[in-house]
């Protein structure tokens, strides 16, 4: 397939391809953030009788949830970056962990999970984030542009996670670019790759109003309430 490439700023950039032939062309990284396809069938009208979220029309109906992410990529991903935080990482073969981070999605009664579960390389105890995402009460009521999107809130927290010193952060799977746009909010390189075109347009158009975003003074890093699992 053809590739695009938005050059956002000086070091951040979404790229549109297969990220199996797009990864090898890169450098390493300092970290990777990522929310792959975990292969559950997600996409492509799933959710039509699920749960009380939009329908899928609304995001699309392709068929990028089909297969879970290929091992290659994932190989890819713990041989070029330092830190790796992995969300369904419960899906894949990847090793033993001591810091797996959980999203308590607060989802109530219905048929969705409860938690999802990002796997991670980072030195530190289970970590956990609660952040309602389901319906009108979501927290921060921002918009959804995808039907996997993780909220920019949760995304923010998952960098809090990683150790002192990283400064660029690659995302094989970009989606709708939650992860570019908390990557800009904290001042971090960021390189995404992504398949789909219209999910590759609206992460550019996302991160470059990040970029846009007026910054008078230095913003202190939000840090949303977490909980250790014992």
């Amino acid at each position: 397939m053809s590739v695009r490439k938005e050059q956002l700023s000086e070091n951040v950039v979404v790229i549109c391809g297969d990220n199996r032939e797009i990864l090898p062309t890169l450098g390493r990284f300092d970290a990777c953030v990522t929310d792959p396809p975990y292969g559950i069938g997600e996409s492509a009208k799933k959710n039509n009788t699920r749960g009380t979220l939009a329908k899928p029309n609304d995001y699309g109906t392709d068929a990028w949830d089909a297969e879970p992410a290929d091992p290659v990529v994932l190989d890819w991903i713990r041989s070029n970056t330092l830190w790796q935080i992995i969300f369904g990482g419960n899906y894949f073969a990847l090793p033993a962990t001591s810091c797996w981070l959980v999203w308590d999605k607060v989802n109530g009664d219905n048929d969705f999970a409860d938690c999802e579960l990002a796997w991670t390389n980072l030195p530190k105890a289970v970590r956990r984030i609660h952040w309602m995402w389901n319906g009108m009460l979501r927290k921060g009521k921002e918009p959804r542009f995808h039907l996997t999107q993780k909220p920019l809130g949760v995304m923010s927290w998952c960098l809090d996670q990683l150790p002192a010193g990283v400064e660029t952060v690659v995302d094989p799977y970009c989606g709708s670019g939650t992860t570019g746009v908390a990557c800009v909010g904290k001042g971090l390189g960021f390189t995404g790759v992504e398949r789909e075109v219209h999910h590759f347009d609206t992460s550019c158009r996302r991160i470059a109003e990040e970029l846009r975003r007026p910054r008078l003074f230095a913003e202190p890093a939000a840090r949303p309430v977490q909980e250790a699992l014992l």
